[in-house]
């Protein structure tokens, strides 16, 4: 096995390139290829597919202890591009933490966005991006995606109501309004607040608030989705090997412009190696 298991891309650099599909999957490869070519995309690393296969072999913590000095390093390479801190109070880097197999497997594993975020990141955001109530969507949307995809606070079916869109539902009730978008900053506020009661009840624990917990448990929760049922049965059907295994992006989030017009803007985040637009709600 390589004894490089992280490899980074950002500011037209990459330690990867279009011909490492194999070990970086798909996303990973492109990402490092699009830098190498001068396509300015958001700085990140990939976790390879070899350190997947050994997390079904060794478990959680011996691949911690492997990639830890490796992720480390990374992350203050994505920190030194952005020119923000990971988990700092003023000047946050945020990231998202996506999946990449070598075939293209869309919806089928798992995504954490916005990670980083705490009660004192989400004042950072909200001065840097001069939109308190983006900031707090954001955040209430990351404990929301963490809950469900790392903490599985989701419906045991189809049939059942999502907790966390349950919570949503009774707070509109409370405050009479019909849409998401007419919840107003204090109200996101309180839904934060009522999600992270409801991650308690249900784990035990406190949501997590730091920022380093939350990327190796997102992490992990993305090496675990290549197992899950939804996975598993499309691997099947398109003839995907599951000894493939998943690489993991982790990738800093940008801020794309909340506009102006007729008083209404839209606040999302960029995710500009995929070309996807995350969107955060309307103000």
């Amino acid at each position: 096995m390589n004894n490089k298991h992280v490899y980074t891309f950002g500011d037209k650099k990459a330690e990867g390139n279009a011909g490492m599909k194999n070990l970086l999957g798909g996303k990973g490869a492109n990402l490092a290829e699009m830098n190498l070519i001068g396509v300015p995309v958001p700085p990140g690393f990939s976790i390879t597919t070899e350190v997947c296969t050994l997390y079904y072999k060794e478990g959680r913590d011996k691949v911690v202890k492997l990639i830890k000095p490796q992720v480390e390093q990374a992350v203050k390479n994505i920190e030194k591009i952005m020119g923000a801190k990971f988990g700092d109070k003023e000047n946050p880097c945020l990231v998202s933490v996506r999946s990449g197999s070598r075939a293209s497997m869309p919806g089928m594993m798992d995504t954490v966005l916005n990670l980083g975020l705490n009660d004192v990141a989400v004042k950072g955001i909200a001065k840097k991006s001069g939109n308190e109530r983006f900031a707090w969507d954001s955040y209430r949307r990351f404990v929301q995606m963490f809950g469900d995809v790392v903490l599985d606070l989701k419906p045991a079916s189809k049939e059942d109501i999502d907790p966390f869109e349950e919570i949503i539902d009774q707070l509109k009730e409370e405050r009479g309004v019909l849409l998401d978008t007419e919840l107003n900053t204090k109200d996101l506020k309180e839904l934060v607040k009522r999600f992270k009661a409801a991650v308690k009840k249900k784990t035990g624990k406190d949501f997590p608030d730091d920022p380093w917990e939350q990327l190796w448990a997102s992490i992990m929760a993305v090496f675990g989705s290549w197992m899950n049922d939804r996975a598993i049965y499309y691997r099947k059907l398109n003839g995907i090997p599951d000894e493939w295994g998943t690489a993991v992006n982790v990738q800093a989030m940008v801020f794309g412009n909340m506009g102006e017009g007729s008083g209404t803007g839209v606040a999302f985040t960029r995710d500009a190696g995929t070309g996807e637009d995350i969107f955060n709600g309307e103000y």
